[in-house]
């Protein structure tokens, strides 16, 4: 997912002021990477010096009580995730708050705040990376096999690419091919468990 320049640039540069418990509340960029690998990615240090190590949540969205964000995590944790105007927001593509909704699971990252909460600088939703097989094709849809099991992954106009053997990505499929292993990332969907393509990539 590609994002202007400039825009990068003024959220690394400016940081975002908020009532949080006297806290300053870091721009969206300031701990990472944005784009869907960086969910997936090894910790990082963060970009401004000043900001301290970057907490990071997931789970499932059991609340959504204004900016803040319930979470249930996968081991019985229970997480708030303080979204501010600075947090970038990832959902198949860059998207708001408005995009979020109950049921939903996400990855978070972060700053630990002195009330409890994550003030997030991005959280990505419902976002799934799968070593696949590909077992079938259609206009709209790919099939794969993943770990035993069938998953349908719907084709999404002016956002699902591909890329091949490591080149750059292009919105033409052609060149999948039933049998081939593939990395699926994408957005899975809680209402019918198939997922929302953004890339599938094929060698390496």
């Amino acid at each position: 997912m590609s994002q202007n320049p400039q825009r990068r640039f003024d959220r690394r540069r400016f940081l975002t002021t908020a009532a949080l418990g006297g806290a300053t509340i870091v721009g969206a960029s300031a701990l990472g990477g944005l784009d869907a690998d960086a969910a997936f990615a090894a910790p990082m240090p963060p970009l401004d010096p000043a900001i301290g190590k970057a907490a990071f949540a997931e789970g499932r969205i059991t609340q959504i009580k204004g900016s803040v964000l319930e979470v249930a995590g996968s081991y019985g944790e229970r997480h708030l995730i303080q979204l501010t105007n600075a947090t970038s927001i990832w959902k198949l593509r860059e998207t708001t708050a408005e995009a979020v909704k109950v049921g939903d699971g996400l990855y978070a990252r972060g700053v630990d705040m002195p009330d409890g909460t994550i003030a997030a600088d991005a959280v990505w939703v419902n976002i799934v990376n799968l070593y696949v097989t590909i077992r079938g094709i259609a206009k709209d849809r790919l099939h794969f096999a993943h770990g035993g099991h069938e998953v349908v992954g719907h084709v999404v106009a002016e956002t699902t690419t591909a890329s091949y053997l490591g080149g750059a990505l292009t919105s033409d499929l052609s060149r999948v091919r039933i049998g081939q292993a593939a990395q699926i990332l994408g957005a899975w969907r809680p209402e019918d468990d198939t997922i929302d393509i953004a890339r599938v990539t094929v060698g390496h």
